[in-house]
């Protein structure tokens, strides 16, 4: 017998961002270049998402159980006045597993198909230093991931500077 799945994600709303705050046990922590990223795609592709969220209707409250750093940059760097949210009414317990399973769901990038990533883009044209911007990466990033690859043919004709010159 087929498992039923609830759609919160067709419910989306709008609501005021001075009523969404934070949880009080998600671990996760987004470093500079990666909240930076997660700007960058806000801005070319807009809003993809909405914050998932429990509303405390004593408190009036919706408490953000995944989207926290969609929801910052939102508040802070584009002061929106209302936020795309997803209610799920679930007690503490589960919110708390749910906020982990979302957190860990999206993963981590392997570093192979980075590769081949990077080296799709570069075989389309790309730039290192573009690759670097539009993945969120540094230049020497992109270059390991171009040698992890076996693409040394694609940076064989690169201009190196020496780093050192040899005194006599």
């Amino acid at each position: 017998m087929p498992k039923t799945i609830t759609f919160p994600c067709l419910q989306v709303r709008l609501v005021p961002t001075g009523q969404v705050v934070a949880n009080e046990y998600n671990p996760n922590r987004v470093a500079k270049p990666e909240l930076d990223l997660l700007a960058d795609s806000i801005e070319a592709d807009g809003v993809t998402m909405p914050i998932v969220v429990y509303h405390d209707k004593e408190a009036d409250q919706y408490i953000v159980v995944d989207g926290f750093h969609r929801y910052l940059l939102l508040r802070d760097r584009y002061q929106c006045p209302e936020v795309p949210v997803t209610v799920i009414d679930k007690p503490i317990d589960q919110r708390m597993a749910s906020t982990i399973r979302h957190n860990r769901a999206r993963g981590k990038h392997q570093v192979d198909l980075m590769g081949e990533l990077v080296k799709a883009l570069a075989a389309q044209g790309w730039r290192e230093d573009d690759i670097a911007k539009h993945l969120g990466m540094t230049y020497e990033e992109v270059l390991r991931l171009k040698q992890v690859v076996g693409v040394a043919k694609a940076i064989k004709y690169k201009d190196y500077g020496r780093a050192w010159e040899a005194v006599e």
